[in-house]
């Protein structure tokens, strides 16, 4: 492209657009030539679309009113196991392809809002890799140092933006290929919480886990893309509606004095330039304002190992298992060696990795409730294409090491630059979090962007973070609970299924009395504040996502109601209070010192 030409970064093309210096028409001639000049190099697309193809999209933009779009001209590539109505789609096994008569749910948002599809991207076959090097149209080269494979399965999906094809980019992520190909490429790669972007119209490498991912340039790019976009879709049934907690406006500052979990035994193969790099990265997290905590990463791995090593695989087989039984050359060998144990699994071992998973998935949520989220690598080291050629199932199962149980135990992820390696290849880190926080893990990963101040892709600098006007936030909101709500009591779950985790378990200021009011179950407190006669009483301390207040608050009965309660170290916080009048048929509990220690006292 000229020099002079607007790179591709959305704020930057949609600025050029409005100062009338390109056209969408104009920008897709000059695409679809580098496309094709790339394509030669490095495989990346398996569709390109022609003039003729292109054709209706540019010209619903010529409509004045076009211009009002939020991605009005923005071009972007699609991986090849997602529909563009007209356009084969193959998975990259040219004896699957079909032409879908709909696109998927995610295109036809995408083209909606005047994003403009250049063409259908490279993948490892039906999705089953994490490298790049498995499909028939040709492996996948680093767009960095073509020793090194572009990562996958999403491997051209992330080269078209790496190589400035593309705004943005469509990918999936099962185990890893929307992560692993932006930490090769110097790219955010976001796997929101499954459900969140629809995959109707997205051929199913594990339909149950399946993510639609983004690959973009900067964290703020992705949020956008995601907000736009994060609907629950009728034609979806794994589709989610997104809370309230999540949306485009939870994107922005963070708050100093967040935790987040650092894995107390790390994995990097003897790399040890990728352990220096990521102790590193955990410096710049905590010169933002976070604070490490050492975790157990040991029930994530196992869980990680229930993906190819448990009946997982056998949901992949029903994709490809008819095309496999009547044409077994059809599929590559390292595919068909993936899968064919997938016929061997039984209901009785399906049953039991459930059972094993649902287990680890308790420990694990228990490992983040204090936590704002976990750092890793976003792999242990980079394998290399020699590396594959000798060990092709090995090494890539190496790539998936911190990313494999992710959607198994339903998490949020986005993988972020953080450095590069003496080599130049890039180098990144994954932050991944409770379901349904990836707006906050965006807005980490856009701060910790702008204090790492890397070079994007194509050598452009990171633009300057926009003002939105907020003071810094963490979006959270702290409860005080003193009964039924403390943690493993009846109505806990409240606090939990809105997100909620425990950040202390304390007493009141000496200044309260107890008491347990009439009716129930659950029996419940009532907590009044004393001009003489109280005491310190036991409470917890919880946190929640700040939109989630209201409900919680909508929920508790009169005569119970939030106000503001001292604690013992003199701060006020929002909790449990009650209307003086209930007290006089209520049974004051106050010597017991809490609402704990006066149901052990019933149950003696």
């Amino acid at each position: 492209m000229k020099k002079d030409f607007p790179n591709l970064h959305i704020d930057t093309l949609s600025a050029a657009y409005a100062r009338g210096e390109i056209t969408p028409r104009a920008l897709m001639v000059q695409l679809k030539h580098r496309a094709i000049e790339l394509n030669a190099e490095y495989n990346l697309f398996i569709h390109i679309l022609d003039d003729k193809e292109l054709a209706p999209y540019l010209a619903r933009l010529e409509d004045p009113a076009a211009k009002a779009l939020p991605l009005y001209g923005i071009p972007f590539v699609l991986k090849d196991n997602i529909d563009l109505k007209g356009i084969p789609t193959t998975a990259a096994c040219p004896d699957f392809a079909y032409i879908p008569e709909r696109s998927a749910t995610i295109v036809e948002q995408l083209i909606e809002l005047g994003a403009l599809p250049v063409g259908k991207a490279n993948l490892d076959q039906f999705a089953t890799g994490l490298n790049g090097t498995r499909s028939p149209y040709g492996l996948c080269k680093n767009s960095v140092l073509p020793e090194y494979p572009s990562g996958g399965s999403s491997a051209g999906s992330a080269l078209a933006v790496a190589l400035g094809v593309a705004s943005f980019s469509l990918g999936t992520d099962t185990a890893g290929s929307g992560r692993i190909p932006a930490a090769y490429n110097n790219l955010v790669g976001l796997k929101a919480s499954k459900g969140l972007i629809s995959t109707a119209g997205v051929v199913p490498a594990c339909r149950t886990l399946d993510c639609t991912t983004l690959f973009t340039t900067t964290a703020a790019e992705a949020s956008r893309l995601l907000g736009l976009v994060a609907r629950r879709d009728p034609r979806d049934d794994f589709s989610r509606h997104n809370p309230a907690w999540n949306d485009a406006t939870a994107f922005g500052a963070i708050a100093p004095g967040f935790r987040f979990g650092v894995p107390e035994t790390l994995e990097f193969f003897g790399d040890a330039e990728s352990a220096a790099l990521f102790s590193v990265a955990i410096s710049q997290l905590e010169s933002i304002g976070g604070t490490a905590v050492s975790i157990d990463f040991e029930p994530f791995l196992e869980a990680a190992r229930l993906l190819y090593e448990g009946p997982w695989v056998a949901e992949r087989y029903l994709v490809a298992g008819a095309l496999i039984t009547k044409n077994p050359q059809a599929v590559l060998p390292v595919i068909h060696d993936v899968l064919e144990k997938a016929p061997h699994y039984s209901a009785l071992d399906h049953y039991e990795a459930l059972y094993r998973l649902q287990h680890l998935k308790t420990v694990c949520d228990a490992i983040l409730a204090d936590l704002d989220f976990v750092v890793t690598p976003s792999m242990p080291r980079p394998v290399s294409l020699a590396d594959l050629s000798k060990e092709p199932v090995a090494a890539n199962s190496r790539l998936g090491w911190y990313t494999n149980f992710m959607n198994l135990l339903d998490y949020a992820a986005v993988a972020v630059p953080a450095s590069f390696m003496r080599s130049g290849l890039p180098w990144g880190i994954t932050l991944f979090g409770r379901v349904f926080t990836d707006q906050y893990l965006l807005s980490v990963a856009n701060t910790f962007q702008h204090a790492t101040n890397l070079p994007l892709v194509g050598g452009h600098a990171l633009p300057a973070p926009k003002s939105t006007g907020r003071k810094a936030r963490n979006d959270k909101a702290r409860v005080v609970v003193c009964g039924a709500h403390l943690e493993g009591l009846p109505l806990n779950w409240q606090l939990r299924e809105r997100q909620g985790h425990l950040v202390s378990a304390t007493t009141t200021a000496p200044h309260y009395r107890l008491y347990a009011l009439p009716g129930g179950p659950p029996l419940r407190p009532a907590m009044v504040r004393a001009s003489e006669g109280g005491q310190a009483i036991e409470v917890e301390v919880w946190e929640l996502p700040s939109a989630e207040l209201g409900s919680f608050l909508t929920n508790i009965p009169a005569p119970l109601g939030l106000g503001k309660v001292e604690l013992a170290d003199g701060s006020w916080e929002t909790g449990f209070v009650c209307d003086g009048y209930a007290i006089a048929t209520a049974e004051e509990i106050t010597s017991w010192g809490g609402w704990r220690a006066w149901l052990g006292s019933r149950a003696a």
